[in-house]
């Protein structure tokens, strides 16, 4: 940090020869006319923000090497409309992040309160550009910040807002995303919100850890487990396996372990390619983990969410107390950080 930090004095006269923020229209494809930011930290990590689906992160990359899994249909518009039942999978294009909530995380549901789909609304909204902060080496602002707002609302209720800030800062390897959701409406809203972090080859390969520590179950019980089953090494990625093709999947959920600060750790470590990857978040914020382990062939992806609830719907967090409910005009404050290093 320091050589490179001292290495370009003198030698440019425009910071974006380092990094910065580039805003564009694409112009082609199933995301045709959709604004997207490019952050570039000049350390080797550069990621696309795709501002019309929520401010998700789409491709990312680390120096020669890709982090995120794509699916076949990549970035596609938003369906706002595609709330019912599983129609969220058609629009999941995957990508570093993938936001869901803010008031329902977990499958399709209904009841008096009443139907939910998959995942929620929030990854199919776009959002309004409120601010971009520009990297100005030679003023010693390092940071760069691109600030927005979704609002997942309706007349009658209910108004849920996010204000999500994604910044990185030059010569840093890291992303830093903070979120504010905020009750808009005036009687108190349901909250769940979960952070899907997809994770693709070269990363994940054959051979790679992944790292997390704490209690945990397989999502659909234990006689339904082939890979998360005790004393099976379910952190070692495999080769693309038969049973995953098609819909296979197993997922577990982790009630996370936490420092004495509250924080908690997770990520993957590559050693054949001398890359970790590790995620932070805190405990209070976000008190569980899941890991999604999807081998198919050409399909080949592995995920670390953290959540608010352990992908239990909001009918059944309605039912056990856990549901969150924001009073109008109450706010709750998510921070996570991804760092890249290597070995």
């Amino acid at each position: 940090m320091a050589v490179w930090e001292e290495g370009w004095k003198h030698k440019i006269g425009n910071t974006h020869q380092l990094g910065g923020i580039e805003t564009s229209v694409l112009d082609n494809g199933s995301g045709r006319g959709n604004r997207i930011a490019w952050f570039n930290t000049g350390a080797g990590l550069r990621f696309k923000v795709v501002i019309d689906r929520g401010m998700d992160i789409a491709d990312a990359q680390h120096k020669q090497h890709n982090l995120a899994w794509l699916s076949h249909g990549g970035f596609t518009a938003p369906a706002p409309f595609s709330d019912k039942g599983a129609d969220w999978l058609r629009t999941f294009g995957g990508g570093l992040l993938t936001t869901c909530g803010l008031s329902h995380v977990g499958g399709p549901e209904s009841d008096a309160y009443g139907e939910r789909g998959l995942h929620g609304h929030v990854s199919n909204l776009p959002a309004e550009i409120i601010s971009i902060v520009q990297p100005d080496a030679q003023r010693g602002q390092m940071e760069m910040q691109l600030t927005g707002i979704i609002r997942e609302t309706k007349p009658f209720g209910p108004s849920l807002e996010l204000r999500r800030t994604i910044s990185a800062t030059l010569g840093k390897a890291e992303i830093r995303i903070h979120d504010e959701v905020s009750n808009r409406g005036n009687t108190p809203a349901p909250h769940m919100l979960l952070y899907h972090f997809n994770f693709g080859w070269p990363l994940v390969d054959a051979g790679a850890k992944l790292m997390w520590e704490g209690k945990w179950h397989p999502r659909l019980g234990a006689e339904n487990a082939k890979i998360f089953k005790q004393g099976q090494d379910f952190k070692t990625c495999p080769p693309p396996i038969e049973d995953h093709l098609g819909a296979g999947e197993e997922v577990a959920l982790i009630d996370i372990e936490a420092d004495r600060d509250g924080n908690c750790l997770c990520g993957i470590r590559n050693e054949a390619l001398g890359l970790v990857l590790e995620m932070q978040f805190k405990k209070e914020q976000l008190p569980w983990l899941a890991n999604w382990q999807h081998w198919g062939r050409d399909e080949y992806v592995t995920a670390l969410e953290p959540t608010t609830h352990p992908l239990s719907g909001q009918a059944k967090a309605r039912e056990d107390g856990s549901l969150i409910m924001l009073e109008p005009g109450e706010s709750k404050c998510y921070d996570l950080v991804l760092r890249l290093f290597n070995e």
